[in-house]
């Protein structure tokens, strides 16, 4: 593995470069002696986000050329290849936005070529990307009956230590362990549409890893780093732990900085077209903030955050939904807690509460009534596994995913 600083070469060659021939939608795939897990790794949702294919090629190259003892089999990915190839983070709509049941069945409709064409027609750009991904992780995983993990590779507009992204299930929390840098719950259960949600929803062990700043060299080796701990977190070396695995934890571990081991998002600022939304310049992933500090601007004056901790995410380009996030540690006691609830089945009695109800359509959801519920606090709740959350006026609907602790007994994506 390269060091911190040996990905920007001396002779001026640029390490974000694309292989010989240009990219292509799989960058490779590497299959052990011995039966194991499935691990793929996803890279450039975001075409403006070349590290994590960069990385991808790297470790392929280098599991090929060592031959190591090796368990399973992995596979990496570009996501939206069209948009990594123009240099750009989407060309018609953020493909980490599109991963519903809906706009999946969307996708796989024959189209004519006569009809609507452009943003929102369903035909070209991202619809055609995100058709061509999903048929390529259903081949992989659909029907699976081994454990199967997916590692969704990001950079970010703001630079900042590296950090892992994780919707909250007991498998998940096992898979991001090794890795010794910050761990964020709560991004995506905050988004629609995202990746890791679809996949974790189908029983899939996800986990998005972020690696600094778009095109600064060290988030290639970060992401190089984080893969050879997630295949050894996954079980796919069976011998003595890989040099690539001390060292990348060596890496980490440095550009840690002493931060909380793990956080949850508390606030997500959305945008919506024609804002002229424009961060203040000089944050980035885990800056403090305080409360009512202006932290952006946009048509209608300033943006305050609206509670104290440490902002995530910061927006310094041109395209994007968020604006930020604002995060909070969390005490280790209390994720031991929520082991511990969730091994119980405590999850069985919030049905029982008072002005909470079961969904009558949604599975492992219920309806919180705010007026009659509202001593409960929302942290407790997330003890329990309720975490994905929307509000509808006066009611909350909360969700908890149905494969916290055990994978389904075949995996259907």
């Amino acid at each position: 593995m390269k060091s911190k600083s040996s990905s920007a070469s001396p002779d001026g060659v640029n390490p974000f470069a694309p292989p010989e021939g240009g990219w292509r939608r799989v960058i490779g795939r590497f299959k052990g002696q011995r039966p194991g897990p499935k691990v793929v790794f996803m890279a450039s949702l975001h075409g403006n986000e070349p590290a994590g294919a960069v990385a991808i090629g790297r470790v392929l190259k280098d599991l090929h050329e060592r031959q190591m003892p090796f368990a399973g089999d992995i596979v990496g990915f570009i996501g939206n290849l069209k948009a990594l190839n123009a240099d750009v983070r989407y060309l018609e709509r953020d493909m980490n936005r599109m991963w519903t049941v809906d706009l999946i069945a969307r996708a796989q409709q024959p189209h004519r070529s006569d009809g609507p064409q452009g943003p929102g027609s369903g035909i070209g750009a991202e619809w055609e990307e995100l058709k061509e991904a999903q048929a390529l992780l259903k081949m992989e995983l659909d029907g699976s009956t081994q454990e199967a993990f997916l590692v969704d590779l990001h950079t970010s507009s703001a630079d900042g230590v590296p950090f892992a992204c994780v919707g909250d299930t007991i498998r998940n929390r096992r898979f991001t362990r090794a890795l010794p840098i910050p761990i964020l719950l709560g991004l995506e259960e905050q988004l629609d549409g995202a990746l890791l949600e679809y996949l974790n929803n189908r029983g899939v062990v996800t986990m998005g890893l972020e690696g600094g700043q778009h095109r600064e060299p060290h988030s290639i080796d970060r992401h190089e780093a984080g893969i050879w701990i997630s295949l050894f977190s996954a079980g796919c070396f069976p011998g003595p732990v890989p040099e690539q695995v001390v060292q990348g934890r060596r890496l980490l571990s440095e550009a840690r900085c002493n931060l909380p081991s793990v956080l949850e998002i508390l606030h997500r600022h959305g945008l919506r077209n024609g804002e002229k939304f424009r961060m203040k310049p000089g944050y980035e992933n885990f800056t403090k903030v305080t409360a009512e500090e202006v932290l952006a601007t946009d048509r209608s004056g300033e943006i305050r955050a609206p509670l104290p901790g440490r902002i995530m995410l910061p927006l310094y380009q041109g395209k994007g939904e968020d604006g930020f996030f604002i995060a909070r540690e969390i005490r280790p006691f209390w994720l031991r807690i929520s082991v511990f609830l969730r091994i119980i089945k405590a999850y069985r009695l919030v049905k029982h509460w008072p002005g909470v109800s079961r969904h009558p359509n949604i599975p492992h959801t219920v309806i919180v009534n705010k007026k009659v519920a509202r001593w409960y606090s929302i942290q407790l709740f997330h003890l329990l596994g309720y975490r994905k959350r929307r509000a509808n006026k006066d009611l909350l609907v909360m969700t908890r995913r149905a494969f916290d602790q055990k994978k389904p007994d075949q995996i259907r994506i």
